[in-house]
């Protein structure tokens, strides 16, 4: 498939990509059959099931709202829609009442495009990509593949717009990908730790949690060990007259390294210390705790079983 030729900048938001993952979810879980219950019926309606082809997962639809200024769309949210699979196309009332809503929450917000779920795009889509065309007259087509590949280590969502191209002589509007890169505020940065440290619904124990978050972070330490290497090689080049100065990257890589504290700094040291401090405070004060917690539920236990014990021989309790 074709790149997008428009010079567009695109920035995804995470609650875009957690709001289609949490419709297709929903939709997926609601469509599948309850599981029958142990039995002779039961025994046989499994193994046929088990012999017959697993159903494929239903496709989900719903608009993606933003702001776009001058050449760069910020798509910040998103919400679902009502899909007629018979006519491919989508409740038009139902989103004209959406939109009023989100204006009255959101005015500075506006309808950007659409989203679904599937591998690629497919050819019905774009009916729905030209019936949106006369609320926005370029929309974007944000897909989202549900299907697990761990072997892939970019996000599996793809942008796309739509170009008119000449295709046998013939003008035809086609797909065409759009790169990316995902922009947060702390809000969102928030949420998405939250989710990520969830409870798994299996049960799982707190070993099992640490050890998928430790995992998380020694991943995201590797990535951001390899990507600084990457810049401290082309910086490197650069120096040796390897590569052309270029002085826009250099711009970008001196505004990053000014976003860094200074941790050679006495007040970073000052700060460091006291909150390593207050940390070790309260392990010792919840240790502490622990301990005379304890204590107490040992000496109640004495003390009952003294209590007994004088009962029947005279003796007075422990304490």
């Amino acid at each position: 498939m074709a790149s997008s030729s428009s010079g567009l900048t695109f920035k995804l938001h995470p609650l875009v990509i957690v709001n289609i993952s949490d419709h297709h979810t929903r939709v997926k879980s609601q469509s599948q059959p309850p599981p029958t219950a142990n039995g002779g019926a039961g025994a046989g309606d499994a193994a046929a099931s088990s012999t017959s082809p697993p159903l494929s997962s239903p496709r989900v639809f719903g608009c993606v709202i933003g702001v776009q200024r001058g050449r760069t769309v910020e798509i910040f949210n998103s919400f679902e829609l009502l899909y007629d699979p018979s006519t491919h196309s989508l409740d038009r009332s139902f989103l004209e009442k959406k939109q009023e809503l989100y204006k009255k929450v959101f005015p500075n917000f506006y309808i950007l495009g659409w989203y679904s779920t599937g591998a690629d795009a497919e050819e019905s889509d774009m009916h729905i990509h030209k019936a949106l065309m006369d609320i926005n007259e370029s929309p974007v087509y944000v897909l989202l593949n549900p299907s697990i590949n761990h072997a892939q280590k970019d996000l599996p969502v793809t942008i796309y717009e739509s170009e008119l191209h000449v295709i046998d002589g013939i003008p035809q509007l086609i797909f065409v990908r759009s790169s990316y890169t995902i922009e947060t505020v702390e809000a969102e940065r928030i949420s998405v730790d939250h989710v990520a440290h969830l409870k798994p619904s299996d049960g799982g124990s707190a070993a099992t949690q640490l050890a998928a978050h430790l995992t998380g972070i020694h991943s995201a330490i590797k990535m951001l060990n390899s990507r600084i290497r990457v810049l401290h090689h082309y910086l490197n080049a650069m120096q040796k007259g390897e590569i052309p100065y270029e002085n826009s990257l250099l711009r970008q890589v001196s505004s990053l390294l000014r976003r860094l504290p200074a941790i050679e700094s006495e007040k970073f040291r000052d700060d460091f210390l006291m909150e390593y401090n207050d940390t070790l405070l309260i392990s010792y004060l919840a240790m502490f705790t622990d301990c005379s917690s304890t204590m107490n539920d040992l000496v109640d236990k004495i003390n009952v079983a003294y209590d007994r014990h004088s009962r029947r021989g005279g003796r007075t309790a422990f304490i």
